[in-house]
């Protein structure tokens, strides 16, 4: 039995030690009342970011490394700068020896970096005195991933250089580019989609067929739910937002028949794919469940038929320029994906084997068809999403297709696995205690490790949001606020014994504008939650467009903040996914759902008179602005309440299309697991019949619901 340490550190140095790792000490709750952060806690997430603190001698050494950390090195690991600024960055060397610093840009292109007068004294750090230069990039760089360069005496090194855009224009700019001065979308759940050719669930051509529609409506963009990709088979997680991976998309997504190869099937595959559609599309019509794991599974055993088809030789070296282009993120999710069809979540292979070792390569070697299939599969995803954002784009739509981005992975995904050496383990992001949830939220996700993502030079997180920002005129970024900091919950304690740890976000953010700018796409944060006023402001000035829901926005009495007050550069909405449908919303569903759940902590009375208070003053707006007849019936409420939203000068106005049908259901309970089938509704009417894409065009509640927000707009 292992001895327990004797000499505890004490509270105050273990907060001096957090402090310089960018660990919150403290945190306002959500009821304004500023709360200290264990030593237990901080001790616990200290580990998690590699330091031990478990003892005061390890204190003491771990507070007096970070002092000499940056002095070990030669150049910063990652250095980033505004467009048309200059920066100062350190430069360590023996004391006294002479330095060379430059830059080499994107293009080749080398620029000298300049050195400055500042002086600091050397300093003693393993036995060798220690001198510190401070150079600055020059003015004119342009934007991109650039390489810092030093050479010195015996020794030289690199550092990633990052010059990002001062402001990103494209939401900024959206009614220039788009000819109006405010424009609407629609906010879907695909999954829960269907048309008269779906295998069950919602696909790409689904997507392309909804664009079109909306598209010829007036709509300018549909933003999506995320298309992460989840397990290789099933069974699949139901969830969009706990995935495997956050770079890669679902199979689960793509129309067999559009795939080129799919014509050219023998007599005999093509019975077999015939019979499993079939199969597949025999639950079209069911209103009760997505049938996800059904579908998948019909669905990839259609898929393997397929890809045994030869790609002739010009599509052959479009998926090889494909995988190339990729690169290894692609290859080592293949690779996951091929081990984890034979190895289940809890096999110790996760834990023994690495990406990048001897037994990674045997492996490689042996599922090398498998990997071929899995990279397959991203290829022709990729394939039909590009046609699904140009069919959104000759449909009208000035901004197309917009995706939404999760916060994060599954503890035991493909990315836990592929980026550890980029993640904290022992670590899992959730929230702290609210209103809502007074134990506070465990989410599970392993987080981004600060110091590590910035050794990586941030390739992890540009990766990811080039892949998703290949064919999309814009990206949602759920928990926005995460680029700032997260909620970290050591694995092992309550969701509330958590801390704040905190991200480079001038980084991050700079980061997510300049690929939004190379991919000319616009950036929605999901702002909403627990925040320090500057963060907001901050995000605006970075030219990143905020969340707005019409239930959510208060003035400073608490009552509902007129429209006309919402900020412009937002994209505001009646709901969001976490919240019932607005029809179900205005029958109360919500609170009936809880009630049986018991999730409430009021009476059913309680919550029924402050939600009709709610309700009332809402509906009080309306009608101070003749939007609401006194004897309007459910359908005119909900376009009412969409010719209010429209009164916002908000850039974007998201219409949801489960308020265009009249579902009521809501697709995601927060506070439930198996209690209730979050993101397994389908989209149905009020009968309970599902509705399918093709009768859009002619179903008169949603043509009505997208003429009264078109003409609100105009």
């Amino acid at each position: 039995m292992s001895e327990q340490p004797t000499d505890e550190p004490s509270l105050d140095r273990l907060q001096v030690l957090a402090a310089a790792h960018g660990v919150g000490i403290d945190f306002w709750s959500f009821y304004g009342q500023l709360q200290q952060v264990s030593a237990q806690t901080l001790v616990r997430v200290l580990q998690s970011l590699g330091v031990d603190a478990s003892t005061g001698q390890a204190c003491e050494q771990a507070i007096a490394d970070r002092e000499d950390e940056p002095w070990r090195r030669l150049l910063p690991p990652t250095i980033v700068v505004r467009e048309g600024d200059s920066v100062s960055f350190p430069v360590h060397v023996a004391d006294g020896d002479p330095v060379r610093v430059w830059i080499v840009d994107e293009s080749g292109q080398e620029w000298p970096a300049y050195q400055g007068d500042q002086w600091t004294p050397p300093r003693e750090v393993d036995g060798v005195r220690v001198g510190r230069a401070t150079f600055w990039t020059p003015a004119g760089l342009p934007l991109g991933w650039h390489v810092v360069r030093a050479q010195t005496e015996g020794r030289q090194g690199e550092a990633t250089l990052v010059v990002v855009p001062r402001t990103l224009r494209t939401g900024i700019d959206l009614p220039q580019r788009v000819g109006r001065a405010r424009t609407w979308g629609l906010m879907v759940q695909l999954y829960s989609v269907r048309s008269q050719r779906s295998w069950g669930v919602g696909d790409i051509e689904d997507l392309a067929d909804l664009a079109a529609i909306t598209g010829e409506a007036g709509a300018d963009w549909i933003l999506v739910n995320p298309l992460h990709a989840a397990e290789p088979a099933p069974p699949m997680e139901a969830s969009p937002y706990l995935p495997t991976t956050r770079r890669f998309f679902s199979p689960l997504y793509l129309r067999v028949e559009a795939i080129p190869e799919a014509v050219l099937l023998d007599t005999a595959a093509r019975r077999s794919v015939s019979r499993l559609w079939i199969g597949a599309t025999a639950r079209n019509r069911d209103a009760e469940d997505v049938p996800r794991d059904a579908a998948y599974a019909a669905k990839l055993a259609a898929l393997e038929l397929v890809h045994a088809v030869p790609l002739s030789p010009g599509r052959a070296r479009r998926f090889a320029a494909f995988r190339a282009g990729q690169g290894r993120g692609l290859e080592d999710f293949a690779l996951w994906c091929a081990l984890r069809e034979q190895h289940p979540q809890d096999d110790p292979l996760w834990e023994t084997c690495s990406p990048w070792g001897e037994e990674a390569d045997g492996w490689r070697e042996q599922l090398r068809e498998r990997i071929d299939f899995h990279c397959w599969l991203q290829w022709v995803l990729d394939e039909q999403l590009a046609q699904a954002q140009e069919t959104a784009r000759i449909s009208g739509m000035g901004v197309g297709i917009v995706h939404d981005l999760a916060v994060g992975v599954h503890p035991l995904g493909a990315d836990a696995w592929t980026l550890r050496g980029v993640l904290a383990p022992g670590a899992e992001v959730g929230a702290p205690p609210d209103m809502y949830n007074q134990q506070g939220q465990n989410w599970s996700q392993p987080p981004w490790h600060p110091g590590r993502l910035a050794e990586a030079g941030y390739a992890p997180f540009r990766d990811m949001l080039r892949t998703i920002l290949r064919h999309a005129g814009g990206i949602r970024v759920d928990h926005v606020l995460g680029l700032f900091r997260l909620w970290w919950v050591p694995v092992g304690m309550p969701a509330d014994q958590g801390a704040y740890v905190y991200y480079d976000h001038e980084a991050l953010v700079g980061i997510l504008c300049l690929e939004a700018q190379r991919a000319g796409a616009v950036v929605i944060g999901e702002d909403l939650g627990t925040f320090e006023p500057w963060v907001r402001e901050f995000l605006a000035d970075r030219g990143l467009l905020g969340t707005s829901i019409l239930w959510f926005e208060y003035a400073a009495d608490h009552s509902p903040l007129p429209p006309e007050a919402y900020r412009r550069g937002c994209l505001a909405s009646v709901n969001t996914h976490d919240l019932p449908p607005t029809s179900g919303y205005l029958a109360g569903e919500h609170i009936a759902l809880r009630d049986r759940l018991g999730l409430l902590a009021r009476t059913v009375e309680q919550e029924r008179a402050a939600d009709a208070a709610e309700q009332a003053r809402i509906f009080a707006m309306c009608r101070e602005r003749g939007l609401l007849p006194d004897e309007a019936g459910e359908p005119e409420i909900v376009e009412a309440l969409y010719r209010l939203l429209a009164l916002a000068p908000a850039v974007m106005q998201g219409v949801a299309l489960v308020d265009a049908v009249g579902e009521r259901r809501i697709q995601n309970q927060p506070g439930t697991d198996k209690e209730y089938p979050n993101w397994r509704i389908p989209l149905a009417d009020p009968d309970g019949r599902v509705v399918f894409v093709e009768e859009l065009t002619t179903n008169e509640r949603a043509q009505s619901l997208f003429r009264a927000v078109r003409e609100a707009l105009a």
